[in-house]
């Protein structure tokens, strides 16, 4: 007679297998310990969409005071200074995401619609020029990469001449080496290359303000009070990494999962049909989010499923997992554009609650134009998918290289 034994559960996020992918150990930490410790890195992860989106809407228990990245270095009460809004708590919270609102508003980004097509119609027809002939092109550094960040630049008032190297810095920051627990030195040294290059920015638009978003922080007022430099400096900063490079890793995530279903690829590139790219937006955040974990501090204890996590413990808020609940999505390992829209409507890609992030609608909008553009002008997509390289990062999911052919309409 043989007995089976389960292996036990390794929850390490900062494993470059996990990174390569988390789902596995996500559905059996649902399954058997949805309120997860891993004692040797003293981390606590919640798995369940039910118990997360609780934890957005809860007050006063899951802290963001300390942060929302694991790493010693970046893990504290001085988080604000690099996170802006997503290191602070009600009410400091509150007061500074109603003046960083005053000028990061909808009208704003809505505004920036005849730029982020002008950019898509740019880089995309670069692209369309390599591929002529069987040519080959990176879908992630050729357009992917620098869409998200050119719009943010624009919206920021960053220079043209600056962009490449303003990208390449947010690049370093959320790469982590394998087997280091902490951000690695050439991360710090481009937090610190951003955060000095905004400085100056930020200096010279009190000298000579200008029609952008920094111009619009600095002079934002509520009530008679305004964002000082510090907290223009982080937000920009959030913006840079998060906004950017969420996108960025949408934008990959889209192409290289519709390619891998080719009966769902032939649909959407039959012709154009925008009513197939919202979904096929909505379905790639579900499957496959950039933003996988958000750490919070905890304020008290929490009692779930038999097990208490203790106050003052670091906890993981798994998005990844909490988007293939099954509980939530049927059959939520299968990629599927034509999923139900109701159940698409409870991702949580964003997050929610009072840090429901700002940057949800331009996100999407920048990947409703870069994808338009990309089903109008384009009849067949090939990617390499063994040859696609992921980014090794602890809280952001998606691809470095995407080697990419397409057929032109």
């Amino acid at each position: 007679m043989t007995t089976s034994t389960t292996e036990p559960i390794v929850f390490d996020p900062y494993d470059y297998t996990f990174q390569e992918d988390p789902y596995p150990v996500y559905a059996r930490l649902r399954a058997e310990d949805p309120l997860h410790h891993n004692p040797d890195l003293d981390l606590w992860a919640l798995t369940r969409h039910a118990d997360i989106a609780e934890a957005f809407r809860t007050e006063g228990t899951y802290s963001n005071s300390w942060g929302v990245a694991i790493e010693k270095s970046a893990w504290g009460p001085d988080a604000h200074k690099v996170m802006s809004i997503l290191g602070m708590d009600p009410p400091r919270q509150n007061r500074l995401r109603s003046l960083v609102s005053r000028g990061f508003t909808p009208r704003r980004v809505h505004d920036l619609l005849p730029r982020i097509q002008e950019l898509t119609d740019r880089y995309l027809g670069e692209c369309l020029a390599k591929a002529r002939d069987g040519g080959e092109f990176d879908w992630i550094t050729d357009f992917a990469g620098k869409l998200p960040m050119d719009v943010i630049s624009e919206m920021m008032g960053v220079p043209e001449e600056d962009r490449a190297e303003v990208r390449r810095q947010a690049d370093i920051v959320v790469h982590r080496e394998d087997g280091l627990y902490d951000v690695p030195p050439a991360g710090a040294e481009a937090s610190m290359w951003l955060v000095v290059y905004y400085q100056e920015m930020v200096a010279q638009r009190r000298r000579q303000p200008r029609d952008d978003l920094t111009s619009a922080l600095i002079e934002a007022e509520v009530d008679g009070d305004r964002l000082g430099d510090e907290d223009v400096i982080a937000f920009l900063f959030l913006m840079v990494v998060a906004g950017n490079e969420t996108t960025t890793k949408l934008l990959g995530h889209a192409l290289y999962h519709l390619t891998r279903h080719p009966d769902q690829l032939a649909k959407v590139f039959a012709g154009p049909d925008p009513d197939l790219v919202n979904p096929w937006i909505e379905e790639t955040l579900r499957y496959d989010t950039s933003s996988q974990l958000l750490a919070r501090y905890l304020l008290r204890d929490v009692e779930l499923h038999g097990t208490v996590a203790p106050q003052g413990s670091k906890l993981l808020l798994c998005l990844g997992s909490a988007n293939r609940d099954e509980r939530v999505f049927s059959r939520p390992d299968d990629y599927d554009i034509f999923r139900d829209r109701a159940e698409l409507a409870q991702i949580l890609s964003f997050g929610g609650g009072r840090h429901f992030c700002l940057g949800a609608n331009l996100a999407r909008l920048e990947a409703r134009v870069a994808l338009s553009a990309l089903v109008d002008r384009v009849r067949s997509v090939d990617v390499d998918h063994d040859r696609s390289v992921r980014v090794h990062s602890v809280n952001v999911r998606g691809f470095a290289s995407m080697p990419a052919k397409v057929v032109a309409r």
